[in-house]
């Protein structure tokens, strides 16, 4: 595990794993596996403090860098403080927004009063 602007990098197991949590709300999308090796390729940044974590993606557009708050877990306080450092990061590689996907609870909590805000409305149907 490396630190990464006085963030540790890296995912780091645990009994009570923030991001296996968080996982539970994602919708099957993705598995620890699944994220495990996305982070170990370098596809998604995991980012932990001491009873929380953070999974980044940097997602390319024809016409901008974004940084996506794919998962986080763990306690609101920390999560909070580790944002700002991450965000320094996207920004040092050119993104020009952060974005969270998360559950509906993220647009009252807060966050919003970081700076966060509702950008619109994910909705999905089964095609199952």
């Amino acid at each position: 595990m490396m630190e990464l602007l006085g963030i540790k990098t890296g995912l780091r197991l645990r009994t009570s794993n923030p991001i296996e949590r968080a996982l539970a709300y994602a919708g099957g999308s993705h598995t620890l596996a699944d994220i495990e090796a996305a982070v170990a390729t370098g596809q998604m940044q995991a980012w932990n403090g001491d009873e929380s974590a953070i999974i980044t993606e940097i997602r390319r557009t024809p016409q901008q860098l974004i940084l996506l708050f794919f998962l986080a877990g763990g306690q609101m306080t920390e999560l909070r403080a580790m944002a700002p450092p991450i965000m320094d990061w996207g920004r040092s590689l050119g993104c020009v927004k952060a974005q969270l996907l998360g559950r509906k609870g993220w647009a009252r909590s807060p966050i919003v009063t970081d700076g966060w805000k509702e950008a619109g409305t994910l909705m999905e149907v089964s095609l199952g």
